[in-house]
């Protein structure tokens, strides 16, 4: 499990890739490329990781429940270990992470802030995914329940996570643009606004399609606003 970190300062942000990628993915795509500006000015500092994909839902050949097992164990991977090493490369213990993704990367960046609103305070989801049902072949166990971003936001009335969320910033990136399905990021805003939840809804047009041109100039525009 691979962590490539571009920049020296900045706020620190972890890049999850998309379900056929790996920690080098950001830089092979362009999209590193596509944000330098913002990398060497120090707005950002990012920090992109790989995902455990095929040993967990998008492992086939394993029982749903082994699946849903180790897509909780790649949380508390995220938890538990990444998030220390970022704030020691970054020397500051508190610091708040953003995260960002596009396609599956989408769904790690956006679950990890729904269920660490005290640490993950900024992310970028683009052309995501958020209910995960389609790789449980029907199973269901709490550990997909509280990994299922459609599922567990909709029943949520915790007040502390509702008080933490209220002080983040969720972008959740979609469009009109080739091979975007946008109802999910629909569907996703409106489970965030029945427990209200503030959000931005980013709805790109035909800049947002579902593909690595589309989400370097997403992310580019986002960079830029920071």
């Amino acid at each position: 499990m691979g962590v490539v970190i571009y920049g020296h300062w900045g706020p620190p942000m972890i890049a999850f890739p998309t379900s056929g990628g790996d920690e080098w993915e950001y830089e092979r795509q362009g999209l590193i490329a596509s944000i330098g500006d913002a990398i060497e000015g120090g707005r950002v500092k990012v920090f992109c990781v790989n995902t455990n994909h095929r040993d967990a839902l998008g492992n086939g050949g394993a029982h749903p429940r082994h699946r849903s097992w180790m897509q909780r164990q790649y949380d508390e991977y995220i938890t538990q270990e990444i998030v220390p090493f970022v704030r020691y490369n970054c020397r500051d213990s508190g610091t708040g992470v953003w995260t960002m993704g596009a396609s599956l990367g989408a769904y790690h960046a956006a679950n990890t802030l729904f269920k660490h609103p005290d640490i993950v305070k900024r992310c970028y989801a683009l052309s995501g995914v958020y209910d995960m049902k389609r790789f449980m072949n029907g199973d269901y166990d709490d550990n997909f329940y509280f990994n299922n971003p459609v599922d567990y936001l909709a029943n949520l009335s915790d007040s502390w996570a509702l008080g933490h969320l209220a002080s983040c910033e969720i972008h959740i990136a979609t469009g009109s643009g080739p091979w975007e399905k946008s109802d999910e990021s629909y569907r996703l805003s409106s489970i965030l606004w029945s427990r209200g939840i503030r959000h931005y809804l980013d709805d790109w047009g035909p800049m947002g399609g579902h593909d690595w041109p589309y989400w370097q100039h997403q992310m580019r525009e986002y960079m830029w606003r920071v």
